[in-house]
């Protein structure tokens, strides 16, 4: 059955760019980025207008495909707010390989740091500039040559992200071929005073010591039996027992005490009992560089690593991250970069984490299906809210 062609896109489409206005000043830098090749003066889509045009891509559900972003160039709404002309759907397609995505990384690391934590208390402060980091897969078509995953017919790109886990925001990200090494990405990518949370994927001792020689923190998953160097056992407190801790060591050692990658540092291994979803009782052994923090509070800083996952489910299931609109590799981390932009300006605007409600009225609103007045009494409704955006 042949597929059902849709409408052509019309300028009553698309309403309530109220919010694009704020994003203009932010994406100026990018205008000459990509221009140096242009001896003639002939470019008429530039890098700003680009990445607009992927915005409204994310924010607007009639526009699904990069004809329908081309389409969307001919309206004379978004012409006149986003800047742009009437662009064929060959000039869309180049300039993913043309526009550095590099460029929108650091635009990623400005907008996180106006971001406000969303968590307060004594809990907060403890575990401040807590940062969870891990890698989820992007499915690519066998023709993404450079995505190296499986074989030649299972291709893939690998996010490698960064997520402060108070503010509830992306504040780094990478975009490589799914085979690609996790711990050895985070190397590259290694900011000071950070509290970095990892799983048992990132257990390098190696990794550990660049991250306390950046001048950073870590709370990480080892094995079971690692080897370390006790240096004294310190007595459990009721709270920490009640959060399941059966062991809290200082050790002056990871590893055998004379091997080639030992770290050799002022070390804690906590050791957490817990209940898998199956039921199978597991100990999580834990290592940390914060002998200052209690150990219920280690514990929590490494339960708080699942955000990252739910963030994860977020950007593809609901922001719809999956469908990748170009194949090279500088055009997937284009994409990718935008949609974690996206995220970061809901949680600007609102002041919250960004749900699938409230993308879904946002959307309303950009579709002409709820009005400027009923989007702004849903933010009213949340809790705290705070448009730390418009007040930047």
């Amino acid at each position: 059955m042949a597929r059902t062609k849709r409408p052509p896109l019309k300028e009553r489409d698309l309403k309530g760019f109220k919010y694009f206005k704020l994003l203009v000043p932010l994406l100026e830098k990018l205008h000459p980025v990509g221009t140096a090749r242009d001896k003639a003066g002939n470019r008429q889509l530039f890098f700003d207008q680009y990445a607009a045009l992927l915005l409204l891509y994310f924010f607007n559900p009639i526009v699904v495909s990069l004809r329908a972003l081309q389409q969307a160039t001919k309206l004379g709404k978004v012409q006149r707010l986003l800047g742009v002309q009437r662009t064929s759907l060959g000039s869309l397609s180049e300039a993913s390989g043309v526009f550095a995505a590099e460029h929108l990384r650091q635009i990623i690391q400005e907008l996180a740091g106006r971001a406000l934590p969303l968590h307060h208390g004594n809990e907060a402060g403890a575990l401040r500039n807590l940062c969870a980091v891990d890698g989820t897969i992007l499915q690519g078509l066998p023709q993404m040559v450079w995505a190296l995953w499986q074989d030649d017919q299972h291709r893939a790109a690998k996010l490698h992200l960064h997520f402060d886990i108070l503010k509830g925001v992306p504040v780094d990200a990478t975009l490589t071929p799914a085979a690609c090494s996790e711990p050895g990405q985070l190397l590259t990518m290694l900011q000071p005073n950070r509290f970095y949370v990892l799983d048992r994927g990132y257990a390098s001792y190696q990794l550990f010591g660049a991250i306390l020689q950046a001048g950073s923190s870590l709370v990480g998953r080892v094995q079971d039996n690692a080897a370390f160097g006790l240096v004294e056992d310190r007595p459990l407190t009721p709270a920490a027992r009640a959060a399941g801790i059966v062991r809290d060591a200082v050790i002056n050692r990871l590893g055998t005490l004379y091997g080639l990658e030992t770290l050799r540092h002022p070390l804690r291994l906590v050791i957490v009992h817990r209940s898998k979803a199956d039921g199978t009782p597991e100990n999580l052994w834990l290592v940390t560089d914060r002998l200052d923090l209690a150990a219920e509070l280690v514990a929590l800083a490494y339960r708080y690593r699942w955000t990252i996952e739910l963030f994860f489910r977020w950007l593809k299931c609901v922001l719809g991250c999956q469908h990748l609109l170009a194949l090279n590799a500088n055009g997937v981390a284009l994409q990718v970069y935008v949609a974690l932009i996206a995220s970061l300006l809901i949680v600007l605007w609102t002041g919250h984490k960004p749900t699938r409600r409230t993308w879904e009225m946002i959307q309303f609103y950009l579709s002409g299906w709820a009005t400027l007045e009923e989007l702004e009494e849903h933010l009213q409704s949340l809790e705290t809210p705070s448009p730390q955006l418009k007040n930047s």
